[in-house]
């Protein structure tokens, strides 16, 4: 009898155990700085789950019926704003979801697309901003789940400090550049907030979205902007097929500085994958680049490349005039 008493024990410890799992909170973030914010606050209070994976591009994101089933299980959506997920909308509607759903962006100042009549939504670029994004996401959290209020305070100011500590970093490694030489260009235009908080002027090839297309216009004035500025570098993003900053930087005899995460935190294992390393190891190749002091992982493309074609067209010019020479000599 007593070995029944205990078999019954330890069942009914592994039903409570499964069913306190099974209850858990769920977080659905739409990009993966959110998520990573999220998980710093909520610890394993609660499940986090991402929609668009890290790496991926959340302007050209397209769900799938496994995101729907993500949304109508979870309790509580963060989401961005700013014209930043225009697929979600729908995706929210056609899961039939009764999670709470809050913009984490409430409270931060849009700046407006250069582009376009909208505003841009790379706000966390912005260290300072991304204070805003912590606290909008622990008052989500705390409304979800106010017994564990002490537990997400005390995250959420140790990693508040975190933040402004890395507000503090940026602030003073940027003040390292030369002001002339503090011209940002990257393959869309994604920090505007970074450039307008660190003083740093900012040119892209495409616009605030990625779906946009190339204007000649943007090119030309990009290629004025590289040989007027002499800047010594150019940056690739990490969710943006690379190819047409390779050639900008072939053309014009500058160098790629390196890839900068914009939309998306990096692999796990990544000198990227947080949002506090993000930002942190954007600022390190952007100072690197406009420095001149690049390292060597920097995926630095030499201006010899670009010198190669305007070296190619003499050798055939010279060829060519040296064979009509030989030719009039013989005729």
């Amino acid at each position: 009898m007593k070995k029944y008493k205990q078999l019954i024990v330890i069942a009914f410890c592994c039903l409570s155990v499964q069913f306190s799992y099974a209850e858990k909170p769920k977080i659905a973030a739409t990009a993966s700085m959110f998520s990573d914010m999220a998980k710093r606050i909520v610890g394993d209070k609660m499940d986090v789950e991402l929609i668009v994976p890290v790496g991926g591009d959340p302007h050209l994101y397209k769900p799938t019926s496994k995101d729907a089933k993500l949304v109508a299980n979870a309790d509580l959506i963060l989401k961005n704003g700013l014209t930043f997920e225009g697929w979600l909308s729908e995706l929210i509607d056609n899961s039939g979801t009764k999670a709470s759903v809050i913009t984490i962006t409430k409270g931060i100042a849009p700046i407006k697309s250069l582009v376009y009549d909208s505003p841009d939504p790379h706000a966390w670029m912005d260290a300072q901003n991304g204070l805003k994004y912590i606290e909008n996401i622990k008052n989500g959290i705390v409304a979800l789940d106010p017994d564990n209020t002490a537990f997400y305070e005390k995250n959420y100011a140790k990693y508040r400090k975190e933040v402004a500590d890395l507000d503090f970093y940026i602030l003073e490694q940027i003040s390292t550049i030369p002001e002339a030489q503090r011209i940002l260009i990257t393959s869309h235009d994604a920090f505007q907030y970074y450039g307008k908080r660190y003083d740093v002027q900012l040119e892209s090839v495409l616009g605030t979205s990625t779906d946009a297309d190339v204007q000649t216009d943007d090119m030309i004035n990009l290629v004025k902007v590289i040989r007027k500025s002499k800047v010594p570098a150019i940056f690739a993003e990490t969710t943006i097929n690379p190819k047409q900053m390779e050639q900008i930087a072939k053309d014009n005899g500058v160098v790629i500085g390196g890839t900068l995460y914009s939309d998306s935190i990096g692999q796990e294992g990544s000198d990227g994958d947080s949002y506090i390393k993000m930002l942190k190891a954007n600022t390190d190749k952007i100072v690197a680049g406009l420095t001149g002091k690049l390292s060597d992982e920097s995926t630095a493309t030499t201006g010899t490349e670009g010198g190669f074609n305007w070296l190619s067209i003499v050798i055939v010019t010279l060829l060519l005039g040296a064979m009509l020479f030989m030719f009039r000599k013989l005729k």
